[in-house]
């Protein structure tokens, strides 16, 4: 299965609704699309994006400046892809965007192969369940009032979530408590409520605020510090009894092993776009396992099902739905869960329709 090609475009697509955290502000997602094809013509497909659509040439140049490993490859032969794109971006650097761009690649690739073997990525990986746990992410930001809040999350729980994301850092503390009253009030017992803090809190901050949540039975609180702050995580974690949760903004397995051996979480989150595709997201996932750790998949809703229908320490995944426009198919909630796909390769495929008209030329 010899690659003949490899295009990418740019696409700006429109939220619903800004994005509001306490680090972050955005009104649209950048995405970088790639497309790889074999000379037999079959695609695979991908994508990467930024929340500043200005990086996205970036993004476009590292995708290219990686082709000359892949086109005239076998595609079957993905890990040997892989590694001559993590040898080839040593001197630039093996984390930020040259590991997104390897991602952007590698999920392609392993699209092209389930296709090629005609069955669902989860279960030529090896299947343990058909569907998985969600949450819902896209909305319940920062900016919002506790009515809109309480009113967003009946939204939710109406589409058939029984999970939802808050997020947390204002800058009074007891903000925070009544958001998180006001939901568990608005939901009752039986809808699970999340945090995170976005990196937004001192350890000492973040201890005290998760004190006066923790009656609420709150899930896990996410990213209460910085992402780098691992012995800040670790501190927390022994602090408090609500887990703690992170991962998202380290790159490939190298960076989820040191916050695995900092003890620094009770559920780790990778990131599909920083740790370097699927192929090396199910080393992670495997890695987690060898401690304990279930994980939670971060964004990449369509893509991440693959890895939570092959993965026992699984937990859940995020959903998100800035995405959802780019694909044909639709992801559908039912009793909190989101059935994975069983057509082959990732199960979804791209929207040309929307995508032509959102295209940045």
């Amino acid at each position: 299965m010899k690659i003949a090609n490899i295009t990418t475009l740019k696409v700006e697509v429109p939220l619903d609704k800004p994005m509001i955290t306490a680090i972050h502000r955005t009104d649209t997602v950048g995405c970088v699309l790639v497309s790889i094809e074999t000379e037999c013509g079959l695609v695979g497909e991908n994508y990467i994006f930024a929340l500043n659509k200005a990086r996205l040439e970036v993004f476009e140049g590292m995708i290219k400046s990686l082709a000359q490993h892949v086109v005239g490859e076998n595609a079957l032969y993905v890990e040997r892809i892989w590694e001559k794109m993590w040898a080839d971006i040593n001197p630039v650097g093996q984390k930020g965007i040259a590991v997104s761009a390897i991602s952007a690649i590698d999920t392609a690739l392993w699209d092209l192969i389930g296709k090629k073997a005609g069955l669902p990525l989860y279960q030529l990986f090896g299947a343990c369940r058909d569907s998985v746990k969600a949450y819902a992410s896209s909305g319940l930001w920062l900016s919002s009032s506790i009515d809109e809040l309480v009113d967003e999350a009946r939204g939710f729980v109406d589409q058939g979530f029984r999970s939802v994301k808050l997020r947390l850092g204002k800058d009074n503390v007891a903000e925070d408590v009544a958001r998180v009253a006001a939901l568990r009030e608005a939901l009752g017992e039986d809808i699970e409520i999340l945090t995170d803090a976005n990196q937004s809190l001192t350890p000492r901050q973040a201890m005290r605020l998760a004190r006066q949540i923790e009656k609420y039975n709150i899930g896990w609180f996410e990213e209460p510090v910085s992402a780098h702050d691992l012995s800040g995580h670790a501190r927390i974690l022994e602090a408090i009894n609500i887990p703690v949760a992170s991962g998202e903004t380290d790159y490939t397995r190298f960076g989820m092993k040191s916050i695995l051996d900092a003890r620094a979480v009770d559920i780790l989150m990778p990131d599909l776009q920083r740790i370097g595709g699927l192929s090396e997201f199910r080393k992670s996932v495997a890695l987690a396992s060898a401690y304990h750790v279930p994980v939670s998949t971060h964004i990449f809703t369509e893509q991440s099902l693959s890895i939570a229908g092959s993965a026992a320490n699984c937990i859940s995944v995020e959903h998100v739905s800035w995405f959802a426009p780019l694909y044909r198919e639709k992801m559908q909630v039912s009793d909190g869960e989101i059935a994975i796909p069983r057509t082959p390769g990732l199960g979804f495929t791209f929207d040309y329709n929307f995508i032509d008209q959102h295209r940045i030329r």
